[in-house]
């Protein structure tokens, strides 16, 4: 019998599988398993491309490609509609923008302490309970908004609409906080330890070396997470339906009430429109502007992580 010990571990590997025909089968089966379902990640979003595409140009021949991005009027249910991109938009980037107002000093503040200043049975139990937050549905988000948050900010802003930008601005900033904190104080956490035990021998406070010396490490991780939160910001889809209104404008006035992209297309799915209508592929129209604004924020965060990443 051949001694085992003077194989080589190859040899050993090979051995050992055609020593086993389930084993044998096994690994030749698994990588094709696992081809199939890249194969099948890569086709459906091929899928939802090519649909979108498809049911743009549709809408496209019906509405000049220059009135949906030149008008600055939105009005696709008047008898003579009106099809500018921009009050949308807009309304998207105004109830994106109040919610990064939130979300970015409490999620990093979160993480900082998370990282820096909590122990470690404190890190174990108050993380899970932040991420939470994440699981909670949007819906219940925008039935809070709406019943509880907006009477709050109109016994505090007197002018408040009922349907406004700033309660779903302020709750969708509360639902990206789990997102920004686990995110920054994952990169955070990545710096070695020998970086703040010098920064601490020179005569570092905690706090500057959070500021100084942990923070512009982890810069990459951090601003990556604050670009994935806008991206988060601009899909949501219900909390702005439920509370933030559908009156499409050019305004900034966030005790208004807006639309965004996503809203609009809740409201004609619902039944506003019929099957084939203008209205009807417009949503793909939106959809598409939707698609390509989330397609860059993640670019911009992927473009960001591999730019400024620290290598240790």
């Amino acid at each position: 019998m051949e001694d085992r010990s003077k194989l080589s571990i190859s040899e050993r590997i090979e051995q050992k599988t055609k020593g086993s025909g389930s084993s044998s089968f096994m690994e030749k089966l698994m990588p094709a398993v696992f081809l199939l379902c890249a194969i099948i990640s890569i086709l459906t979003t091929l899928g939802i491309v090519f649909t979108l595409l498809f049911e743009t140009v549709t809408f496209f021949r019906g509405v000049p490609f220059a009135d949906f991005f030149a008008s600055t009027e939105w009005y696709p249910f008047f008898s003579e509609p009106q099809y500018g991109i921009w009050p949308l938009v807009n309304g998207t980037l105004l109830v994106a923008g109040i919610a990064m107002m939130v979300a970015i000093p409490f999620g990093l503040g979160a993480a900082i302490y998370l990282s820096e200043y909590a122990s470690e049975k404190v890190r174990k139990t108050v993380k899970p309970v932040l991420e939470v937050l994440a699981g909670i549905p949007t819906i219940v988000y925008g039935f809070f908004a709406l019943t509880f948050v907006t009477p709050i900010l109109r016994a505090v802003i007197p002018g408040l609409d009922v349907f406004n930008a700033l309660s779903p601005g302020i709750i969708i900033g509360v639902m990206i906080i789990p997102m920004i904190a686990s995110l920054s104080e994952d990169a955070m956490s990545s710096v070695p330890n020998s970086i703040r035990e010098g920064a601490f021998a020179l005569g570092a406070t905690r706090m500057e070396v959070t500021v100084k010396v942990v923070l512009p490490a982890a810069l990459s991780g951090v601003i990556a997470s604050f670009v994935l939160g806008i991206s988060r910001a601009i899909g949501e889809t219900m909390i702005v339906s439920v509370a933030g209104g559908a009156s499409p404008g050019m305004g900034i006035d966030p005790t208004g009430a807006v639309q965004t992209m996503t809203a609009y297309i809740v409201q004609v799915v619902k039944g506003d429109a019929g099957f084939g209508t203008p209205i009807y592929y417009s949503i793909y129209a939106v959809g598409m502007t939707l698609f390509v604004f989330t397609l860059a924020m993640n670019l911009l965060a992927h473009y960001i992580s591999r730019r400024f990443r620290e290598d240790y």
